[in-house]
């Protein structure tokens, strides 16, 4: 297998160039362009759905097709959107805590 060449990663990177131009009065997200995949620019928010929220409706994402589940054993909520933008696959993703419960909290606080 040859290794890519940086060109491989056009469509990713046009469309970062794209979203410089055309929304950059927006939250900045964690920017992802892999030679795994090419083809894909995944945009990442972290401790802040509302910046995922904003960019969602500014690309005209459906809210409908946002998808919604837990990891890290209940303790991080996940949105999930994934578009194709300009020849790229767009994968929109936010990241949030899950408030632990008042009473598990009052436990580990008050030591018992």
């Amino acid at each position: 297998m040859s290794t890519p060449t940086l060109s491989a990663l056009g469509a990713p990177l046009l469309l970062v160039r794209i979203f410089s131009a055309e929304y950059s009065h927006l939250p900045a997200p964690c920017l992802d362009v892999s030679t795994v995949y090419p083809d894909l620019l995944t945009l990442s928010f972290h401790n802040d759905l509302s910046g995922f929220e904003t960019w969602r409706d500014a690309l005209g994402i459906a809210a409908e097709s946002v998808s919604h589940h837990v990891q890290c054993d209940g303790r991080t909520q996940v949105l999930e959107a994934k578009a194709d933008y300009a020849g790229a696959r767009l994968h929109l993703v936010g990241y949030a805590k899950i408030p632990a419960p008042e009473a598990v909290r009052s436990r580990a606080e008050g030591g018992s």
